[in-house]
């Protein structure tokens, strides 16, 4: 995964009014913590960070201070009908660490009977990996599954270096059979009657 360079400004106003000035300005208000240090209040670019949270679980390089920071998104606060962001959480890592993200699940393949239903129980798995190394999604095969056919979350491939963040025993994906046939059957034999 490839790192993100945004310019971030340390702010000293903090509160409801300094926040919307700050977006005024289209900036976002935001909030630097972790490894035991005190949190640091930050301004970045609106559109810049905007783009950056497309890709789900990104690294940021911060210039902070007069030096570079690695951080991922922890919480992202948006605005629920226009959807800009209005503020972002974000903790601090380094090379090696290990974090827990979530990661989407994309299914692959074809289920054995054309009628049946997929139901993604979970859409995205918790996973431990290496933060400078996150994968972007956790692919699964469905391959031949069919109505009653589960996945749980020990039968997923994990990328090299990641591990499960969940139960092992947790049904991820599960295949249903399509009831609109029965539906259809039982009204024919009540039409019978």
């Amino acid at each position: 995964m490839s790192e993100v360079k945004l310019a971030s400004e340390i702010r000293a106003e903090f509160g409801k009014g300094a926040a919307r000035r700050i977006r005024r300005e289209n900036k976002v208000p935001g909030v630097v913590y972790g490894h035991g240090g005190d949190p640091i209040h930050i301004t970045l670019p609106g559109h810049e960070l905007q783009l950056a949270l497309r890709t789900p679980n990104v690294l940021l390089s911060l210039d902070l201070d007069g030096g570079t920071q690695l951080v991922i998104p922890k919480a992202v606060q948006r605005d629920a009908l226009k959807g800009f962001i209005e503020h972002v959480d974000l903790l601090l890592v380094k090379l090696g660490e290990k974090v827990t993200v979530e990661l989407p699940i994309v299914a692959e393949g074809e289920l054995a009977a054309g009628s049946n239903l997929l139901e993604y129980v979970l859409n995205t798995l918790a996973v431990e990996t290496e933060a400078t190394h996150i994968p972007e999604s956790v692919v699964i095969s469905i391959a031949g599954l069919d109505a009653g056919d589960a996945v749980h979350a020990k039968d997923i491939k994990l990328p090299a270096g990641t591990t499960l963040a969940v139960d092992e025993d947790a049904i991820v994906l599960q295949v249903l059979a399509a009831q609109a046939e029965e539906a259809a059957a039982e009204g024919d034999e009540s039409a019978e009657a």
